[in-house]
Parts: C-alpha cells; structure tokens; sequence
C-alpha cells in the first residue's frame, strides 16, 4: 500500500513538475526569443509561438506515453484482433485518457501565454478583420490613423499616434488574452471535475474495491518488470554459456509468442469476472502450454456484466486516479 501512495504521489509531483516546467519555458521564451515584427506578419508570428509549442507538447506527451506504444503495438497487422469493434472502442477509451494526460502541459502552455498576453496581443494587432478593428480603435479622433497603423502598437515606434491611444489599445487585448487564460483555466477544471464525477457516479464497483484494483496493478506492474528483467538475464547467460563452452543448451520454459500476446491487450474491467488484468485473466482462465492446460477459476464470480465507464475501464501502471 506505500508503493501505491508513493506511485501516486509521484504521478501528481509529476504533474506539477510538467505544469512548473512548461509555465518556465513559457516565460523564458516570452522574454528572451518573442519579438513582434509589428509588421502585417504578426497574426501569423503571434499565433505561431501561442499554438506551434503547444501542438509540440501535446506530441511529446503521446510519444512519451507507453500507453501509446501499447495501443499502436500490432494494431496494423492483417487480422489483428485490436481491428475488432470491441477493441476499437477499448482502444478509443484508452486514447481518451492518454490525451487527458497528454493535454496537461500544452494547456498550461497557451494558458499561461494568454495571462501575460505578449503573443495575443502581437496576433490580435496583426488582424485584417475590419469590424475588430473598428471596435477595437473605438471612438477615437484618429480612429482611420488607429486601423492602419494597429500593427505598429506592439513596438511602440513607427507611429504617430498619442502615447495614450497606443496604451488603450494594447489594454485593450491583454484583458481580453487574460479573460480568455482564466477561461481555459476553469474551463479544463469544470471538465475534469464533471467526468470525474460521471464516472465515480456510475461506477459498478466499490470506493474500496476500485482502491484494490490499483493497488493490485501497480504490484503487477512492478513485478511483471522485475520478473522479465530476471527471466531475460536468465536465458542472455544461458545463451552465452552455452555459446563460449560449447555445449546444449539448459531448458529454459519461455512464454510463447500467442502468450505474450495474451496479456498485452487492454483490459476492461467486467463484474462478472472480477480478473483484474490481462494477466489475471489469462492465468485465471487456462494457459495452454506444451505440456498441460493449467485451468484455475479462484474468483469467479455470478454476478451479472456492467458496463465500466471508460475511467475505471483502464488502469495501466498504477496511474488512475483515486
């Protein structure tokens, strides 16, 4: 129970340490790299530091996740069972969450882009919408002189508008960039907090239950590592030794091909069964070897089918939130 503590404390330091990064690197290239043309470039140079990094992000989330590998894994190979409806479904649930976790550092990118309003401000200046424009020049006196030169704002020179005007204006868009931060900001977190509750609401299982399957899952997944780190050791040095002595090698019973294949799909949890992973239910429901059909049936339970909302359908490596 304090590996699974741990695990969660880790994922949430995680978490923080992705958010903390990203808003660093963010105001690092606010300052340091972001300079506004203040040319009819800057809609383009504006929206490209706002969205490009973020669209960065978001990829690196995917290829960083193993979640991704384990879903894409096989799943172009001619009669693969992944192409099943049933997968297929599985498998968008699963790419739900991994974009859930994937999305934390490319929100808290535009997010804390919007709240300094360096790069909206540069864009919104760069704009050919007339009617923006006019609202955004107001009333003025020189409000035609106010449309033309609205590029030059950022820069603050190449312009003979008053100092004041100029200042109204930007004014102007970094309230409207900071409103549209705090907007994204409670906009993600009223979603996170709804699907939650969703889930959590019409869950087939217990608080106490859902809390032993992740436990169980971050166990498995330690083990299962340490064990094939320990099995691949064992056959390398049986390899070896058989190699340089020259002599048969020992037997040494590995899993095949079809096993391995067997506990690396998805799992979506089912009442009626109670296995708590592929692996589960592949030792639960027989392991058909060379030598015997091992079949064992411990837990097995009478209880009608629910359908798990798609929170509580996959738990991989300890990482779902409790």
């Amino acid at each position: 129970m304090r590996d699974t503590k741990a695990a969660k404390v880790k994922t949430n330091l995680g978490f923080g340490l992705v958010a903390l990064l990203t808003a660093g690197g963010e105001q690092v290239f606010s300052s340091a790299v972001f300079k506004c043309p203040c040319s009819d470039l800057n809609f383009l140079y504006g929206m490209a530091f706002l969205l490009v990094p973020a669209l960065a992000l978001l990829l690196l989330g995917y290829i960083l996740s193993r979640k991704t590998w384990k879903l894409l894994t096989g799943v172009c190979l001619p009669g693969s069972a992944r192409c099943r409806l049933r997968s297929v479904t599985a498998a968008a649930a699963a790419l739900l969450q991994v974009s859930a976790v994937a999305m934390v550092a490319p929100s808290t990118w535009i997010a804390v882009a919007l709240l300094s309003g360096n790069y909206y401000e540069c864009s919104m200046t760069g704009t050919n919408v007339t009617a923006f424009n006019r609202l955004l020049c107001g009333a003025k006196s020189s409000r035609v002189s106010c449309q033309q030169q609205l590029h030059r704002f950022p820069c603050a020179t190449g312009s003979d508008l008053p100092k004041v005007d100029r200042d109204d204006v930007l004014l102007t868009l970094r309230a409207q960039s900071q409103i549209l931060g705090w907007l994204l900001i409670a906009s993600i977190m009223l979603s996170s907090l709804m699907l939650n509750c969703l889930a959590r609401c019409t869950s087939p299982i217990s608080y106490q239950q859902l809390k032993f399957w992740r436990a169980y899952i971050q166990e498995e997944s330690n083990l299962i590592n340490s064990y094939s780190a320990k099995h691949a050791k064992e056959l390398a040095e049986r390899n070896l030794k058989s190699f340089f002595a020259g002599t048969p090698p020992e037997d040494i019973v590995t899993p095949s091909s079809k096993d391995w294949e067997k506990i690396s799909g998805l799992y979506k949890f089912r009442s009626k069964d109670h296995y708590y992973s592929t692996l589960h239910r592949y030792v639960e429901s027989g392991q058909e070897t060379d030598r015997a059909l091992i079949k064992m049936g411990s837990i097995i339970s009478n209880e009608p089918a629910d359908n798990t909302p798609a929170v509580l359908g996959f738990v991989d490596e300890g990482r779902m939130a409790l």
